[in-house]
């Protein structure tokens, strides 16, 4: 599976020369879960380690702000290992994130009130509220048309500017992560196997219903496909081909992550 795109891609992580690769499930803002984790990971890191997070880090929990502000400290951690680069710490795009963006568009949707109702109630109306948002005060704007639903969408762009790094974090979410030479390919929630990469769309954080069985083949050269999100709630699963890395966190469950070596076996793991 030939990947057609720069090393330092606005499109897809690239995870150059990894020793290990270490996989954060979905958070879902559980900061409290995420702190404990980070403090346990930091323990473990060596050399050579790289970092993914495997998008839904906000969303349905209360703490969405802090939970970046915790990510973009344990990214501080994590590049004072020796040798460390910016791009050996990448963050994807899950449907939380995706819903997010989307939200500061929202005048240009074509029911922005309807719109707006179903992501508050899909878990952006907890994000809204710990940025200092009233999630209703939306619904009003709705009613006042184009212009009120600019003036609120700009609101929540400049709370999260108001927050250093957000914007950084936010910005270069990307959709999938490769460790090419090691055949690993990672993503949030699902793989179209009968697409290529540059097809998938948003299949990767919404699934499209494709599936993701634990027992399936190798896709292309990836002899390792790596998720962080099963919107069905099914746990973390382990195949010869496959992994999902999702405890639960933010539905109940714990917060997972799996330290991958570049054959795809795991060295080890975190549940907090």
């Amino acid at each position: 599976m030939t990947v057609m795109a720069s090393a330092r891609s606005e499109i897809y992580g690239r995870i150059d020369r990894p020793r290990r690769i270490w996989c954060v499930g979905a958070v879902h803002a559980e900061i409290e879960r995420l702190t404990r984790l980070h403090d346990d990971m930091a323990a473990r890191l060596r050399q050579g380690d790289r970092l993914v997070y495997l998008g839904n880090m906000i969303g349905h929990g209360p703490a969405a702000a802090d939970t970046i502000d915790e990510m973009l400290a344990f990214r501080r951690h994590f590049m004072g290992l020796p040798g460390m680069e910016p791009w050996d710490v990448v963050h994807l795009r899950g449907a939380q994130e995706e819903m997010w963006v989307k939200l500061t568009q929202l005048q240009f949707a074509p029911n922005p009130r309807e719109v707006l109702y179903w992501m508050v109630g899909q878990g952006v109306g907890a994000t809204l509220q710990s940025y200092g948002i009233d999630p209703e005060s939306g619904h009003n704007h709705c009613r006042d048309g184009i212009l009120a639903i600019t003036r609120w969408t700009a609101r929540i762009q400049q709370a999260v500017h108001d927050h250093p790094g957000h914007d950084e974090i936010l910005s270069g979410l990307r959709r999938y992560a490769v460790a090419a030479e090691a055949g690993l390919l990672f993503v949030n929630a699902g793989l179209d196997t009968g697409r290529p990469l540059s097809e998938q769309r948003d299949t990767f954080w919404w699934g499209a219903g494709v599936g993701f069985p634990i027992d399936a083949e190798p896709y292309g050269d990836f002899h390792m496909v790596v998720r962080g999100y099963d919107r069905t709630g099914g746990g973390p699963a382990m195949g010869a081909h496959r992994a999902t890395i999702d405890g639960g966190c933010g539905f109940g469950g714990k917060l997972v992550a799996a330290c991958f070596l570049p054959d795809g076996t795991v060295e080890d793991w975190i549940e907090a």
